[in-house]
């Protein structure tokens, strides 16, 4: 279900209530949910359609199997959803190899955690195939486990990935904070019932219990993630 990376401890820093911090990947770490779209603007051109620019807020931060099967319901491609996976997929995997930009405040905020032994996972929407290429571009070291969307039954909006992350780690889930930057995450994340910062990347995402709002990464290092766990007492 989990890849881990022999890397981080899973101690708790002593004198903080925070135990682990869950991160998502595409739009979060990495400025890549433009990507996602042009890809999909790209395949549905070749097979003959479309893409309406509204739909973009409708698949952004769900799951492949969510995304690409509305988008072929709202065209009407001939084109199966494991074929359209597969398009997307290398599709994707082929602008990352030419460019992987790191969402602003992203660098560091890894190094600080790795550098005071916080436990780091990386939870995605994204497969398998795809964490892996990132992980290599932007360092496994940071995470001492992973968990992709296609490695769980119910991926988010479910809180299935939060709630294995954290068991992984060894982690009660109101004692993790979690960085996400789309509503289907951040409702994944507080169904787990952590405690979340959300980034918006492509939707506005309003304040909420239990939900910090934040405009960049660059506002949040651990001093503020463990703000957050203050909050609870």
């Amino acid at each position: 279900m989990t890849t881990t990376v022999p890397a981080l401890g899973t101690r708790t820093a002593e004198g903080s209530a925070l135990q682990a911090v869950l991160l998502d990947m595409d739009g979060t770490l990495v400025d890549t949910e433009g990507f996602w779209w042009d890809v999909e603007v790209e395949v549905f051109a070749g097979l003959g359609h479309t893409l309406d620019d509204s739909w973009r807020h409708v698949v952004v931060g769900g799951p492949m199997t969510r995304s690409a099967g509305f988008l072929i319901e709202a065209t009407g491609a001939d084109i199966t959803l494991a074929e359209l996976t597969v398009l997307l997929n290398q599709g994707f995997e082929d602008r990352i190899d030419r460019a992987l930009p790191l969402m602003p405040g992203a660098a560091r905020l890894l190094a600080e955690l790795a550098a005071h032994e916080i436990p780091t996972a990386l939870v995605s929407a994204s497969h398998r195939r795809i964490i892996d290429r990132v992980l290599g571009l932007i360092g496994p070291q940071y995470f001492a486990l992973t968990v992709a969307g296609d490695e769980v039954a119910r991926t988010k909006p479910h809180p299935d990935p939060y709630l294995l992350a954290a068991a992984g780690l060894g982690a009660e889930p109101a004692r993790c904070a979690v960085v996400e930057d789309t509503a289907t995450g951040v409702a994944a994340a507080e169904a787990a019932g952590c405690q979340v910062v959300a980034v918006p990347s492509v939707a506005p995402i309003a304040p909420a219990a239990r939900r910090t709002v934040v405009d960049s990464l660059e506002q949040v290092d651990l001093a503020f993630l463990r703000g957050l766990m203050t909050e609870m007492r």
